[in-house]
Formats: structure tokens, C-alpha cells, sequence
């Protein structure tokens, strides 16, 4: 789906710096018509290669069928007071190179960056093609949009955590997750039989380019007989493990658990992040969701927003749940999200920058309580309650896994909540 690619005009084995893929620079998309040598396509699958990626993320919108969710009434004062001081700040990455704040973002082909302390935009930063107003690609934070709503539902009582998915949607009876709890669904502790590798292998298609296919975000083979739409591809998908177990990063669990959501509200989850976020929280943009050729929206990665509307979130998850006036999630479910899964079923995957963090609910967490929502190459939100600070993040970095930035992204975090204290 959106693994590294070779540049041309790079040596091999490079993908050149932020500043020579800038995409601006690169003359991506521009022309009238514009030339084929500076096209990025659905068709062709240019819009995954790097570094046309970095034009296509902030446009996603152009490139697959979305639908949109819409804000409403004034839009909420973000109050800044910007500081200079900011892009100085020193850090040591994980694998012991020195850099400025500035050269991380570089680093880590940082396409917006907004950082809030007790609740002042102190720092805010674009570039290449990505403005205040893009709808920039989120991928998987999606899936904490998709946890807390489930969240929200347990607490109205809507959704028993404990019944099997399959209570719920009778379509993924005798699949890989009909038989999982909504709980372990929600903290990704199933069995199931789906292999998150972002890297395309040398012979057939991997689990996640089938996924991209009935999502909608390849093109759909001419000799692929595979299954169609999101929730069709969930449930073709059988087990390999009993649930329960370890914490094993999957992305048809959101699925089933948008599936689950969408069959109890009957509503979509457009229209349900719509009601619950963006039309209460006065964002400053409209979002959009990716659809897959049903109409069928992404859950697991396909959310499009502003770098300000998802600082809102954030800023909104610190104040614990309430924001713009208003309560938006209760203070009961926010504290239950910040409470995280399980850490001892987190140990195995030894995640780069976050060996003893834990995951639940659909958000990650670190060991000092920090909440993050993470999307591959570089999207992100982070709250860190204890220190006031929400941090915005939006990117295309080459490599789709955070494990790619992490070593870069976690220390520079650290480093500037430390001098912001």
C-alpha cells in the first residue's frame, strides 16, 4: 500500500532529504496540462511511491472517492502566543545523533507540526504543499476516532465489551474475529490471520495490498478474485491464534469494530465522527473519510483533516473530554482511555521508542501516561496530560511504520516537553 520506493536521481539505497522531495520543489502537479513525468495517479500507483507520496497525502482527496464531514457554528479560538525558542531545542535520537527540533522535523519529512501548551498554540510550522487548510491524510489515527466512539457506546450502553463481535454483526460469524470480545478487538489482542507488513513481497500480494485493494486505494486487478469493499475483506479472514493473547497491530480489527459501531448507531462512521466531533467542536475545516467502491468508509486509515482540527482532539482529550463549551466525550470514558490496555501484552513487540508502553482502546500509550494516536509515515497526536502539552503532527516519511521515525520523533517529544516545563 505505501511502502519505500527507489528515487530517481538519488543514489540507491537513498530517498533523499526533506528538503530536495519537497514536492513544491519537485514541481509535482504543476502545469497546465501537467507533464507525465510530474503526474501523481491513483492508476499507476505513483500516489504511493515516494516522493510523489508527499504531494498525494496533502490531496488525498483528488486521488479517492471520499465522503465528507462537515463543521459547524464559530469556529473555536485557538489562542497563540508563539515562542521563539522552540526550534533550538537540543535532543539525542535513539541511535545517539545530535539535532536541533528543527533538523528532527527535517529528519522525519514533517509535512505540519502545531504544539499546544495549557492550551496556547506555541509553535506551528508548515511545509512543502501542506497548508492550514489541507485535509491532510491521517491513516491509522483514524482508529482512535473509531475506539473512542466504541468507548462512547459501552458507556451509553450500547455495547457490551464482553459479547463477541458476532453478536453484533452476524456476517462475521465463523470468520477470524467472529468469536473475539468487542475488548479484545478494541486493545488488538485477537488471533486473527493478517500480516501488518508495509514492505510488498517478492511473489503475490501481501495481506495489506489485498486490504488496499478492497479498500479502494489500488486499483483492483485484473486477475484478483479476491473480496470486495471493507467489511467483505474482514470477514474473509480467518484465525491463527486464540484471542486474548499478545497485542499484534492489525488493521481489520478496526474494521470489525467500525462494522460493529456503524450496526448498532445505523449510521456510518462519517456521520458519527460528524455528530460527535466536528460539528461540536468548532473545527476549523470540514474533514472526509475515505470510501472504499461500496461507499464504505475506511476506518482503519482513511480520515482527512486539518492540523489545527486534530489538535483540537487532542487538546479536547487533555481537558478530559471537554471542549468548546461543551462536554464531548464524557470524563469517565476519557479517563478509562487514558487508563491503556495491558502492558504485558505489549512486551513482544518491542516497539521502537515505546518498549514499555501498552495499547487499548484503539490509541497507543507510553509508560508516563502520554496518549498517542499514530498513523504510518509520521501522522500523529500526542497529549501529555502531567506536562499541558498536545502535540499535532503530519508527515511523508518513506517509511510507512512509525518504527521508521520513532527513533527521531520519541527523544524530540521528550526533549521539547522538557523545555517547555
Amino acid at each position: 500500500m505505501a511502502a519505500s520506493h527507489h528515487v530517481p536521481g538519488f543514489a540507491h539505497g537513498q530517498n533523499g532529504s526533506a528538503a530536495e522531495t519537497d514536492p513544491a520543489v519537485l514541481g509535482l502537479m504543476q502545469g497546465a496540462p501537467v507533464p507525465p513525468d510530474k503526474q501523481v495517479r491513483w492508476t499507476d500507483g505513483s500516489m504511493w511511491r515516494f516522493p510523489q507520496q508527499r504531494w498525494a497525502f496533502s490531496h488525498m482527496r483528488e486521488l479517492v472517492p471520499t465522503v465528507n464531514i462537515g463543521r459547524a457554528g464559530p469556529v473555536s479560538v485557538l489562542p497563540v502566543d508563539l515562542r521563539d525558542d522552540v526550534d533550538d531545542v537540543r535532543l539525542t535520537t535513539l541511535d545517539g545523533q545530535v539535532m536541533t527540533w528543527r533538523e528532527s522535523l527535517a529528519a522525519t519529512y514533517t509535512d505540519a507540526i502545531l504544539i499546544m501548551k495549557d492550551g496556547v498554540v506555541i509553535h506551528e510550522r508548515y511545509f512543502g504543499v501542506t497548508t492550514p487548510a489541507t485535509q491532510h491524510i491521517l491513516f491509522s489515527v483514524t482508529k482512535s476516532f473509531v475506539g473512542t466512539i466504541a468507548e462512547l457506546l459501552i458507556d451509553e450502553g450500547k455495547l457490551n465489551p464482553d459479547a463477541k463481535a458476532q453478536v453484533y454483526v452476524a456476517e462475521l460469524t465463523g470468520s477470524g474475529l467472529g468469536d473475539a470480545t468487542v475488548r479484545e478487538i478494541l486493545d488488538m489482542r485477537t488471533g486473527l490471520a493478517f500480516s501488518e507488513d508495509y514492505v510488498p513481497g517478492q511473489t503475490g500480494l501481501t495481506d495489506v495490498q489485498r486490504m488496499s485493494i478492497a479498500t479502494g486505494w489500488v486499483p483492483r486487478l485484473a486477475d484478483y478474485e479476491g473480496p470486495d469493499g471493507n467489511f467483505a475483506f474482514t470477514a474473509s479472514l480467518g484465525k491463527n491464534a486464540p484471542h486474548g493473547g499478545d497485542f499484534v497491530y492489525r488493521t481489520p480489527n478496526t474494521t470489525a469494530l467500525q462494522w460493529i459501531i456503524e450496526r448498532i448507531e445505523g449510521q456510518p462512521l462519517s456521520a458519527q465522527i460528524e455528530a460527535r466531533f466536528w460539528a461540536r467542536m468548532g473545527m476549523d475545516h470540514d474533514a472526509a473519510l475515505g470510501v472504499d467502491r461500496l461507499g464504505t468508509g475506511f476506518g482503519g486509515g482513511g480520515l482527512m483533516a486539518s492540523l489545527r482540527d486534530i489538535a483540537r482532539i487532542g487538546e479536547m482529550m487533555r481537558l478530559g473530554g471537554h471542549f468548546n463549551g461543551a462536554q464531548i466525550v464524557p470524563k469517565a470514558v476519557v479517563e478509562h482511555i487514558f487508563a491503556g490496555g495491558e502492558p504485558a501484552a505489549f512486551v513482544a513487540c518491542q516497539y521502537t521508542g515505546n518498549l514499555d508502553g501498552n495499547y487499548g482502546s484503539q490509541w497507543w500509550h507510553r509508560a508516563g501516561g502520554q496518549l498517542m494516536a499514530m498513523g504510518v509515515h509520521g501522522q500523529g497526536i500526542y497529549v501529555d496530560r502531567g506536562a499541558g502539552v498536545v502535540i499535532a503532527r503530519l508527515g511523508s516519511h518513506p517509511v510507512a511504520s512509525n518504527r521508521g521515525n520513532a527513533a527521531v520523533t520519541v527523544p524530540a517529544y521528550d526533549a521539547v516537553v522538557a523545555a517547555l516545563q
